[in-house]
């Protein structure tokens, strides 16, 4: 890459335009002064304030007549402070959304959501606005250590006592009518005495967002840019980087003719998936010809991806006045994120060229092998013999195009998890056999064990021309926004490296819980009292936890992904409900704030090392091949690495009386955890 340098600065003297564009147009908030200056600034000068702000969409008739509202109310309530700032319409980057007033009075923020006209009060509101309070908290640097206080606002809604609840520095929600918002405010001030800071320094603090995969898909796909929803620390290896290396490699590909791979690498949570939807989004321009598809072996995650779009993209049309259906809206979605089995089908048995020039390909390590595609093809498609790994067809199928065309692999280390996934090896194998003339774009980390497994990596890359390029790995997780080593310890624990687990446990304990227990209600007791808001959390085991089932715990239980990820704490089959429980296959590339991981003896520690087990008929038996060895342990490598803020593990107590749930299969695994340090509850 470093030789190709020149080649690329159209493209990034392009992206820093962008970004002047995008701080031009994208500003914190709609309208901000002091409290004073609002009382006394004329109600149409402050909605024209607004409106002029309002760059993303025409403003509405109903929504230009709920500022007015909200103005004219806010005046009468506030016309006896002096000291504060008001803002309206604040920017919450992860969401895409926006808080509809903030007050800086008396050192405390006061988040205010309106519901006008609304006679009654919502839960949904509360958790909105809770929402809010909790990003400002967690993401928004001058917010940390400062007093958070949500209200509510039914205009039309009868009064409500005023109480105030504490925690963890945010005030639950208050509910307040268009009379008795003053009350609320003054009973907060009246019961703190917060150290000063300065309101402008707030407004203006730097923030550090990490979306959850659907926050960021949704923000993406209603047209917010990448830089707007992500954090960007200073010298972290980022989204932005990576996005913006990809994005050169595509446009020096175009300008010369050229076909690539890139290989993306990232610890697990890195934003992996997020990097591939935004380059997807991106790319997505008919205009110039560079129809882009997101493509995923993870039926799951499509699942939730296409319904979490088709869902927001109604309500955005609700929202503006208009009417479209969820099937029409889940058309459109499904064309833009495929399950890559869909894809493949359109290519088999035809000489037809994608309409894509860049195909993104999510969890490329999980692809299939010949074996596993030609027993696919042969039962389920009738075509014999079909002679090609889901590699080689899929870089066969972009190949068709005469002159350009870019693959973006994103690549999980000791992320396989299912028999029959060809991992990277295959990939490269692809490469070797047939398409030498494909540039390969590389980063160092795929010298790695995780990623190449038992092969040679001087062997893999032979006879190919490679380029390596640090910036396409994403090094720093935002999963586990509170700390960035999680995945180093989960390894470390894997691996049985008890040292370093320890040290890095200790690292990370106050900032990221991670509890034990024998108890599963008392489970349930820990995710509940952690969770504010929409927090949400789940239940989570491994597959081949078959002996979970005495516990509650029913692994092979049939649920809707979408429902138990996406719904929410009124419906019994979301994942607050605790009553389904989702496997590796489900939860892989998706995420919780909270989880419980069940452990059942298919895993077990018996001392020294793990062992490896399968549940059959009515006993477990040993796993002796090493291939499905891995697969276990890439499993519980997945479950371990599925919750953004803390875990707790939950080991069953087993029974001397059943052969199947022996206490030893249970105890020694238990001891080891604790061993590093987890805190018991």
């Amino acid at each position: 890459m470093e030789n190709n340098s020149s080649d690329f600065e159209a493209s990034e003297n392009k992206d820093n335009q962008n970004m002047e564009e995008l701080q031009r147009k994208n500003p914190r908030s709609f309208y901000s002064s002091t409290i004073c200056e609002f009382l006394s600034q004329e109600l149409h000068s402050i909605l024209g304030n607004i409106q002029h702000n309002n760059y993303s969409s025409e403003t509405l008739i109903q929504q230009s007549n709920t500022w007015e509202a909200e103005i004219a109310i806010l005046k009468n309530q506030l016309k006896d402070i002096k000291e504060g700032r008001i803002i309206f319409e604040y920017t919450i980057p992860r969401m895409g959304k926006r808080v509809d007033v903030i007050l800086l009075h008396q050192n405390i923020v006061f988040l205010l959501e309106f519901k006008c006209g609304d006679k009654e009060y919502r839960s949904s509101a509360d958790d909105q606005v809770y929402d809010y309070a909790l990003d400002l908290r967690n993401f928004q640097k001058e917010s940390h250590d400062k007093l958070l206080a949500a209200i509510t606002v039914s205009t039309e809604a009868s009064n409500k006592p005023i109480k105030v609840t504490e925690k963890n520095r945010i005030i639950e929600p208050i509910r307040c009518n268009k009379s008795n918002i003053i009350t609320a405010i003054q009973t907060v001030v009246s019961q703190y005495k917060e150290p000063a800071f300065d309101y402008k320094a707030w407004e203006d603090s730097a923030y550090f967002p990490t979306p959850t995969i659907v926050e960021a898909a949704q923000a993406l796909y209603r047209n917010h840019n990448v830089h707007e929803i992500t954090r960007s620390d200073a010298g972290a290896e980022n989204l932005t980087v990576t996005t913006n290396e990809i994005n050169k490699i595509i446009e020096y590909s175009k300008a010369n003719k050229k076909k690539s791979i890139c290989f993306v690498t990232g610890v697990p949570g890195a934003g992996k998936t997020l990097a591939g939807l935004n380059i997807a989004i991106e790319r997505s321009n008919a205009q110039e010809g560079e129809h882009a598809v997101f493509l995923s072996g993870n039926f799951p995650l499509v699942q939730v991806l296409q319904e979490a779009l088709a869902r927001d993209k109604v309500e955005q049309a609700r929202l503006k006045g208009d009417r479209i259906s969820k099937k029409e809206a889940l058309r459109e979605t499904s064309l833009f994120i495929q399950i890559i089995h869909r894809y493949r089908s359109a290519y088999v048995n035809n000489s037809k060229t994608p309409p894509e020039r860049v195909a993104i390909f999510d969890e490329a390590q999980r692809s299939w092998t010949q074996e596993m595609l030609d027993k696919f093809m042969k039962t389920k498609k009738g075509i014999p013999n079909f002679g090609h790994s889901e590699p080689e067809f899929l870089i066969g199928t972009m190949d068709r195009h005469d002159d350009w065309a870019v693959i973006i692999c994103l690549v999980g280390g000791g992320q396989e998890i299912n028999t029959g996934e060809a991992g990277l090896p295959e990939w490269f194998n692809s490469l070797r056999k047939t398409f030498k003339h494909w540039d390969v774009y590389i980063t160092p980390q795929l010298d790695d064990a995780e990623y190449r497994r038992d092969r040679k990596w001087e062997d893999m890359i032979s006879n190919l021309n490679v380029t390596c390029n640090d910036k396409l790995h994403l090094a720093t997780s935002i999963r586990s926004f509170r700390t960035p080593d999680l995945a180093a310890f989960v390894k470390a624990l894997l691996d049985v490296d008890t040292e370093n687990a320890r040290k890095l446990h200790q690292k990370i304990k106050d900032k990221y819980p991670i509890m034990l227990t024998r108890d599963l209600n008392k489970a349930k007791e820990w995710v509940k009292e952690q969770s504010q808001g929409t927090t949400r959390y789940g239940l989570l085991a491994s597959s081949g936890g078959l002996r979970l089932k005495p516990e509650g715990v029913f692994v092979k239980n049939e649920i809707s992904v979408a429902n138990w990820f996406l719904n929410g704490k009124d419906d019994v089959r979301s994942s607050y409900a605790l009553e389904d429980v989702v496997t590796e296959f489900d939860i892989q590339g998706l995420e919780l704030d909270y989880s419980i991981l069940a452990w059942d003896a298919d895993f077990r520690f018996d001392g020294l090392q793990w062992s490896y087990n399968n549940f059959s008929g009515s006993k477990w038996n040993k796993v002796k091949n090493q291939e499905k060895q891995l697969y276990l342990k890439n499993t519980y490598r997945v479950l371990l690495t599925r919750a953004r803020q803390g875990m707790v593990i939950f080991i069953p107590k087993g029974d001397h009386h059943d052969q199947t749930r022996k206490p030893l299969f249970y105890d020694l695994t238990f001891d080891y955890l604790k061993s590093l340090g987890l805190q018991i509850i």
